[in-house]
């Protein structure tokens, strides 16, 4: 949803049990629950639900309650990063922290960017986010299991630790099912779930990931899902210095997935990236740099496939 010039711009503060608002006309503050009957009275404060855009950081979970609240009643709410609100209070010389001036500070950064309205949460895409994150955790947990079993010597600790260690893989792998079996009972993210499927190098795992923590996938043109996912090059020239592009920002959940799938297709012979991989730096492109471009490309694809709702086509057969 496109932000309105006419909207009126409210700065909401997160906590996990408060919600801090300030609403620069008039510079009025005022402080709810956060919980459905403070958000009830948040709604009943603006009076006119419509005109009022309201922006609050991302914090942990806890403005999922209050977006998805004020979303339901009508309320356009959008999230924004807080490194950006950061970065803006760094800019505007305002560096206090306390939580009735984040709100001010959040209600002028909302003012200037005027950040679009995040849409209602999806329920079935937020359970395969918390799937995936538990996942991730345990992933995490066995390369950790792993390191400590190549460096114990005690037989009685070996053992224990394999044990731990076996129980996680079978954990992880239990999630994996529970995974696919979440987007095969849903019959809207089986069928994406399948098309991205159809790319040699885009496993459960990725797939998954995208339709969870990229749903506008399908929907950008190229240069902005390559954005969303903190893969387009930025520009860092001054004067006559030309710099080396890089990446940053974008969600990270995304490009990590996207990295493990392409280091994953560089062991497959018949996989066209690894034949594009080979031509950059056969160019002399640097490995990492290569890498991102393989990162990039395959997220570029995915999204060209998802627009077209058409399964992947080797490019090399005619």
């Amino acid at each position: 949803m496109e932000p309105s010039r006419q909207q009126q711009v409210v700065g909401l503060d997160v906590s996990k049990a408060w919600l801090d608002g300030y609403v620069p006309t008039g510079g009025r503050r005022f402080r709810v629950r956060n919980d459905p009957a403070g958000i009830g009275e948040l709604v009943r404060k603006l009076d006119g639900s419509t005109g009022w855009l309201v922006v609050m950081e991302a914090s942990g979970g806890y403005e999922r309650t209050a977006h998805g609240t004020l979303t339901a009643q009508g309320v356009p709410a959008a999230i924004v990063n807080p490194k950006r609100v950061r970065d803006f209070a760094k800019a505007s010389g305002l560096l206090a922290k306390t939580d009735q001036v984040d709100a001010r500070l959040i209600a002028r950064y909302g003012a200037v960017m005027r950040p679009a309205a995040t849409p209602a949460p999806d329920l079935a895409r937020a359970e395969l986010r918390e799937i995936l994150a538990g996942r991730r955790q345990l992933v995490a947990e066995i390369a950790a299991r792993k390191q400590q079993l190549e460096q114990l010597r005690s037989p009685l600790m070996r053992a224990r630790v394999a044990k731990a260690l076996a129980f996680l893989q079978e954990e992880a792998k239990t999630l994996l099912a529970l995974l696919r079996e979440r987007i095969a009972a849903d019959r809207a993210l089986a069928a994406d779930f399948a098309l991205l499927m159809s790319m040699p190098g885009c496993g459960p795992v990725l797939a998954a990931t995208l339709l969870a923590e990229l749903p506008e996938l399908g929907t950008l043109d190229r240069r902005k899902i390559a954005a969303l996912a903190g893969l387009a090059p930025i520009a860092k020239d001054s004067g006559l210095r030309e710099r080396r592009r890089v990446i940053q920002g974008g969600r990270g959940q995304v490009r990590n997935a996207l990295y493990m799938a392409s280091l994953a297709s560089l062991k497959t012979d018949k996989s066209p990236l690894k034949a594009r991989y080979a031509q950059l730096t056969a160019r002399g492109k640097p490995p990492k740099l290569a890498l991102v471009a393989l990162m990039r490309t395959m997220l570029v694809t995915l999204n060209a496939m998802m627009k077209a709702k058409a399964s992947w086509k080797d490019p090399r057969q005619k």
